[in-house]
């Protein structure tokens, strides 16, 4: 037998039906779903050092389990010392098993790891049913070791759904057991 994970029994089981309750959906394949999750690192201060870079794609590769790829500047911009071609960043775009346990990790283990963690907030959706939260420090994630951290740095973590409106996306990461702001 081959391993599912735990959120995507969870969406299976009670997250298809709590949606089509709420929004009576008649088809089941009208029902919303997450299909891919996005990590994005900006390293602007990589400009002077190409090894904060490799830093960068090596802390991505141990949070989400996948091995990460530096992202390079599309065009010189004289005032930042950044010339084209040159790596400023790091990303990785998880699917299928490896976004669920991700997702999982996330919510269970890491965000409650946040200092003075309120909720996630309800602002960060984008219009069409896609979600983006920020991070302060890439420690607040276990696989990362503190001792052997050189900088502290932040990232972008972008939820993509099928889902049509933002609405319909709340309620679905509200299911899956995202903690949101209550007002």
């Amino acid at each position: 037998m081959s391993y599912i994970p735990r959120l995507k029994t969870k969406y299976n089981e009670e997250v298809i039906a709590g949606m089509k309750e709420k929004f009576g959906y008649k088809n089941v394949m009208e029902i919303p779903c997450i299909s891919k999750v996005c990590l994005n690192q900006g390293v602007g201060v990589a400009v002077n050092d190409k090894k904060i870079v490799d830093a960068a794609v090596d802390e991505m590769s141990r949070i989400s389990g996948q091995k990460a790829q530096a992202t390079f500047s599309r065009k010189a911009i004289s005032n930042f010392k950044l010339r084209e071609n040159m790596p400023i960043g790091a990303r990785v775009t998880l699917r299928s098993n490896k976004m669920y346990e991700f997702m999982d990790r996330l919510i269970s283990v890491s965000l409650p790891r946040v200092r003075d963690f309120q909720g996630l907030n309800v602002k960060g959706f984008d219009g069409r049913g896609n979600y983006t939260l920020g991070i302060t420090e890439q420690i607040i994630f276990p696989e990362i070791d503190i001792d052997k951290l050189n900088r502290i740095s932040g990232m972008d973590i972008t939820i993509v759904s099928t889902a049509k409106t933002d609405e319909e996306c709340l309620e679905l990461l509200k299911l899956m057991g995202f903690p949101f702001k209550t007002k």
